[in-house]
């Protein structure tokens, strides 16, 4: 400071260096005004190597880094520094003027956004929610702090929904909303109570979960399109169950559901056991009826042929008894001829039975029409 008084006085004082005549001779310095001066001397070369380091310290302040997953935007009294894609900064090490002058916003780009809906689930506490307990139920619904949804048959369901999204246009994200991510969040949630709107309570509990998902990502997609969010959805995760109170009718309403559908299923199961054992019987009985419908018509037509052939025969025209005669003498010494012995059977008291065999040699007399009398 005494440098900088002396500084002052000396350019208000232009001829302030021409000697000054004193009336007085000059007294000497003494020993401690000197000290004083050499200790305001260092002192002032403390406070310049101070306000240096600290301006150094300032200006360095500016670097700052963008990890590969992110980038950022430089905003200047507020305002970003270039236009379009130009303000993006990419990943590596950047400088920018200390704040407040200038202000960086990273943004992460790849990484995965997460909100949950808060319009439909009852109340809990994020305590309970992170020690998987809940609030005992009460006796009713109560709509001043239990959120619900509305279905399309007049029921009430309480039903939650998280979405996962990413950051497609960094600068509609940051700029063109108060609050991104709250936007997302009450898309999320007119999805989900205009769409539970839509479906009956039995298909968004129990019979199209998977249909009554896909409506919602569906209809979330939508709205964070047409405001132009900047986002792009990934997955849209969804969890439905009945009022607490009525827990234990749902319940019972579903066991008979799940009865139900096993009935269903064992008598359909049975019904094609049936059938396929009465199919696969009644291909047996034609395939067997086939076969013997071929082997007979195979037989008699060779017995057929092998009649036809005996009736061309000469020696059966000239005699025909002698010719039947003759085969069938031929025929049982062809049967009778490998068998050693006979085995007749023993009657109870102890003598042998007699089997006769009889065996007419003479052809079988055609019959002759006897006529009627009047």
């Amino acid at each position: 400071m005494l440098d900088v008084y002396l500084l002052f006085f000396m350019n208000d004082h232009p001829h302030s260096h021409e000697p000054v005549q004193h009336s007085h001779p000059e007294t000497p310095v003494d020993a401690g005004s000197q000290a004083l001066a050499e200790a305001l001397r260092s002192s002032f070369a403390i406070v310049k190597f101070v306000m240096i380091a600290l301006v150094i310290v300032f200006l360095g302040s500016g670097f700052f880094q963008v990890g590969p997953q992110e980038q950022a935007i430089k905003l200047r009294f507020g305002k970003p520094v270039g236009e379009g894609r130009n303000a993006l900064l990419g990943p590596g090490l950047h400088w920018s003027l200390p704040y407040p002058i200038d202000e960086v916003v990273k943004i992460p780009i790849t990484e995965i956004q997460q909100v949950r809906s808060t319009a439909a689930w009852y109340a809990t506490t994020d305590v309970q929610e992170a020690a998987g307990t809940e609030p005992p139920a009460g006796p009713s619904l109560n709509p001043a702090v239990d959120g619900y949804a509305v279905t399309a048959d007049n029921n009430i369901i309480h039903t939650r929904a998280t979405l996962r999204y990413r950051i497609e246009d960094p600068i509609q994200y940051v700029f063109g909303f108060v609050n991104a991510s709250n936007t997302v969040q009450n898309a999320l949630n007119n999805a989900l109570i205009s769409t539970a709107a839509q479906f009956k309570v039995d298909d968004i509990i129990t019979r199209d979960v998977n249909g009554f998902r896909d409506a919602v990502t569906k209809r979330v997609t939508d709205l964070l399109e047409k405001e132009n969010v900047g986002v792009a959805v990934n997955y849209c995760e969804v969890q439905s169950i009945p009022p607490r109170f009525l827990k234990a009718a749902f319940d019972n309403v579903l066991r008979a559901e799940v009865t139900r559908s096993k009935v269903l299923n064992d008598a359909r199961a049975y019904e094609n056991q049936v059938l396929s054992k009465a199919v696969a019987d009644s291909q047996s009985l034609t395939n067997a009826a086939e076969s013997d419908r071929v082997r007979l018509v195979n037989d008699i037509n060779s017995q057929a042929r092998n009649f036809a052939q005996i009736l061309s025969l000469p020696e059966y025209n000239r005699n025909p008894g002698l010719f039947v005669q003759r085969t069938l003498s031929e025929s049982l010494s062809r049967a009778l001829t490998n068998a050693e012995k006979w085995v007749l059977p023993t009657a109870a008291g102890g003598k042998d039975t007699e089997v006769r065999l009889l065996l007419n040699r003479e052809l079988p007399k055609p019959k002759t029409e006897t006529p009627t009398q009047p």
